[in-house]
Parts: C-alpha cells; structure tokens; sequence
C-alpha cells in the first residue's frame, strides 16, 4: 500500500496485479467555525479501459491483449500462482520448503526440542537448509519483478522506467544455491521420474511446466531486444529449482520417487 499526502489529500494506492490498482482518495477541508470533514471517494476494481481489447504497458504504451508481451505476462503471472499453490501444500506438509513452518520450529530446535516424528521432521537434518529464508515467497516476488521487466520494453522506454524495472543477475545466482543445497541432500537421479510424490511435489512439478512455458514466451521478447536477457535466463533456472524442490518434497513427506518404466 503506497500512500500520498498533499493538497489536503490522503491517496492510498493498493496493487492488485502487476499493472492494476485500486485507489481511495480522501479529501479533508476546514469550514468557518473550524469543523473538519472529510469525503473519502474510492474507485471501482474495473476500469472498462481495456473493454476494446487493448491494455497499457508499464510505459503506458497501449497495445493488444493479444500481442507478445501480453502472452508473457500472462504465463509468468500463471507461473506465480502456481507457485502460491505449491506454497500452500508446502506448509501444510511442512516439508521445510516453506519458512513459515521453519520459523515456527526453529526455537524449540534451538532448545533441543525434537520435530514431531508423525511429520518425519528432525533437528538434526541440516538446520541452515531448513530455517533459511522463504524461498517460495521470494520467488513470487521475484516474478512481479520479471513481469515488470516484460512489461517495460528496453526500446522505447525511458531510462527512469528501464531503470526502474531493470532485473539482476544475483536473482539467478540465488535460485543457484538453493538448488545445489536441495541436490546435495537428494539421492542421485537415475532416470526420468514420474510426477507423484505427494501434493506439495506434484504442484511443485505444475509450477516448474509453467514456468517453461513462460520461458518460451519470453524467448522472442529477448530476441526482439524488448526484454533483457537475465528475465530469460531466471526462468530456466527456476523450472531447475522447481523441478529439484519437486523432488525435496517428495522426500520430506517419506515418499519413494517412481521412475519412467519404458513399455
């Protein structure tokens, strides 16, 4: 929620996707006997401006719903919540994938206190790997920033926007070690494995084949010299992180991978 104050006006705008907001405006004034009162006027959800089938990038250039960049955006937002979901099973698993549940515990592992054994959870099982940071949370924020930088074209843009939208390669680097302290506690892959695993490893699986999909929607983008390069390169490596934290899950809940078994 961002707030702005001036002219005797509080503005709260709230984001609701990408591209959307929702804003309150009050107006406060003083009569002649000092009484204040104040009018509060809030817009509507709807806009009825992309009724035509056109929407405005973050440069404010309109184009059509159906043009490249609208494609992209929609798969990395599909992409985005299809983590949410994952994140969701994540915690109800508490599978360790998920800070919320990690934090919760972290305490009572710190005291000596041993992890409830019907959830398989021990203290004694990598305590960095288990208490770090949201990683999931983190990447749906990391996607907003991809769908910001898909929605400013590098040609015509401003500098202040390009600025403003521009995505860094340490996000990559990051998604890199997450996957390689996930893979050093995996068994070795062997074969092609069957999406199972329980419900937070097969969500995790849906997130990583939509994440593909964005990718190749971004591919032309960066062709065209519309996106940067590093957008492109976050969503593979990502579909790598989902497809290993896939995998983690499906440990951490006690289940056995099932391989590919050729006819």
């Amino acid at each position: 929620v961002r707030y702005v104050c001036g002219g005797g006006r509080v503005t709260s705008r709230i984001g609701l996707d990408s591209n959307r907001f929702v804003t309150s405006t009050r107006a406060m004034a003083t009569d002649d006997d000092g009484a204040t009162t104040t009018t509060t006027t809030t817009s509507k959800i709807y806009t009825k401006t992309g009724d035509g089938g056109s929407s405005c990038l973050y440069n404010m250039e309109r184009r059509d719903k159906d043009d490249a960049a609208f494609e992209a955006l929609g798969d990395v937002d599909e992409c985005n919540v299809a983590v949410g979901i994952a994140r969701e099973f994540c915690l109800d698993e508490a599978n360790g994938l998920e800070a919320e549940v990690c934090r919760r515990w972290a305490t009572r592992a710190r005291e000596g206190v041993r992890w409830d054994r019907e959830r398989r959870e021990e203290t004694d099982c990598g305590r960095r790997a288990l208490f770090r940071d949201a990683q999931l949370a983190e990447i749906q924020s990391r996607l907003l920033d991809v769908g910001s930088a898909v929605a400013t074209p590098l040609y015509g843009s401003s500098e202040s926007k390009c600025a403003r939208a521009s995505f860094s390669e340490t996000h990559v680097e990051t998604l890199e070690r997450w996957i390689d302290a996930l893979d050093a506690r995996l068994p070795k892959l062997t074969s092609f494995l069957l999406v199972s695993g329980g419900k937070a490893s097969v969500f995790l699986h849906q997130a990583r084949v939509v994440c593909r999909r964005a990718e190749r929607r971004c591919v032309p983008l960066v062709r065209a010299g519309a996106v940067p390069d590093v957008v492109r390169v976050y969503l593979n490596r990502l579909s790598d992180y989902m497809f290993t934290a896939a995998r983690f899950a499906a440990m951490r809940a006690g289940r056995e991978e099932e391989s590919y078994k050729k006819a």
